[in-house]
C-alpha cells in the first residue's frame, strides 16, 4: 500500500505545531493510502521540540527529527527529505506542510488523485486561483508571489500558477533525483525545488488549494530579504544546467 510522506519543519511553532499535526493525521486520504508524518524541529526555542516529541512518542506513523542548531526551514525540509528517501517506496510521494495552519491537509487527497489519474510526477497548489481572502499581509505580499512565481516561470520554462507555495506534492523517484541538488536554508528552497524539477524534466499540474494566512504576530517568519534571495536563486539556479 502506498504512503504519503508528509514532513512538517517547525521552528518556535509551540502555538499550532499539536493542531496541524492532529489535522495531518485525521486527514481524508485517497482509498489505499497509508500516511507517515516527519516532524523537523530546527532547534526551537520555545516548547515545539517538547510537543514534537509527545507526538512521535504517542503515535506510530511519525516520525521526528532534531537540528541541534537553528538553520532554517530549507535545511529543515532537506533533513525531512533525507529521512523520507530512507524508508519510502517508489509508489510513494511526499509533501511539506508548514506548521502553522495556513493550509488544510484535506487538501491533500485531491492533489494525490490528479497526480495518479494524470501520470504526473509533481503537483503544486494554487493558493490564488479559488478566490481566497487576501492576505493579511497585504495586497504587497500577493502581489510579490505573483511576480516571485511569473520571474521562476520565465527562467525554467514551466507554467506554475503558485511557486511559493508550500504543498508540492512530488514522486519518490522524482524526489531522489532532484534531492542532492538542494542546498538553501532557508525560503529559497521553494523555487530551487522547482528549477529542480525544471532541470528533470518533471511532468507537472497546478490544483488550487485552500489557504488561511497569518500575520508576522501570528508567528509567520518570511520577510524582505528571502524575497531578495528568492530572485537570486531564481537567477542562479537557471545557469545550472540540465542533467547528463
Amino acid at each position: 500500500m502506498p504512503s504519503v510522506h508528509v514532513i512538517i519543519p517547525c521552528y518556535n511553532e509551540e502555538k499550532t505545531l499539536h493542531a496541524c499535526v492532529e489535522r495531518v493525521l485525521n486527514a481524508s486520504l485517497p482509498r489505499g493510502w497509508d500516511l507517515d508524518v516527519t516532524i523537523v524541529d530546527d532547534c526551537s526555542g520555545d516548547e515545539t521540540r517538547r510537543i514534537a516529541k509527545l507526538v512521535h512518542e504517542s503515535d506510530e506513523r511519525v516520525d521526528l527529527v532534531t537540528h541541534a542548531q537553528n538553520r532554517g526551514k530549507g535545511a529543515a525540509v532537506r533533513s525531512g527529505f533525507d529521512l523520507v528517501l530512507e524508508k519510502a517506496c517508489d509508489d510513494d510521494l511526499c509533501v511539506v506542510q508548514d506548521a502553522d495552519l495556513e493550509y488544510d491537509p484535506n487538501d491533500l487527497a485531491p492533489m494525490i488523485e490528479l497526480l495518479q489519474e494524470e501520470n504526473v510526477d509533481a503537483v503544486y497548489g494554487d493558493r490564488f486561483e479559488r478566490g481566497q481572502r487576501p492576505s493579511p499581509l497585504g495586497r504587497l505580499h500577493t502581489m510579490i508571489n505573483r511576480m516571485l512565481t511569473v520571474f521562476s516561470n520565465a527562467m525554467t520554462g514551466l507554467s506554475i500558477a503558485d511557486m511559493e507555495c508550500c504543498y508540492k506534492l512530488i514522486s519518490i523517484p522524482t524526489l531522489k533525483r532532484i534531492a542532492p541538488e538542494l542546498d538553501e536554508d532557508r525560503f529559497g528552497i521553494e523555487p530551487q525545488i522547482t528549477a529542480a524539477l525544471s532541470r528533470d524534466g518533471a511532468r507537472m499540474l497546478d490544483l488550487p488549494i485552500s489557504y488561511a494566512p497569518r500575520r508576522f504576530d501570528d508567528g509567520k517568519k518570511i520577510g524582505a530579504r528571502d524575497g531578495m534571495r528568492a530572485v537570486l536563486v531564481i537567477f542562479k539556479e537557471r545557469f545550472k544546467g540540465g542533467r547528463s
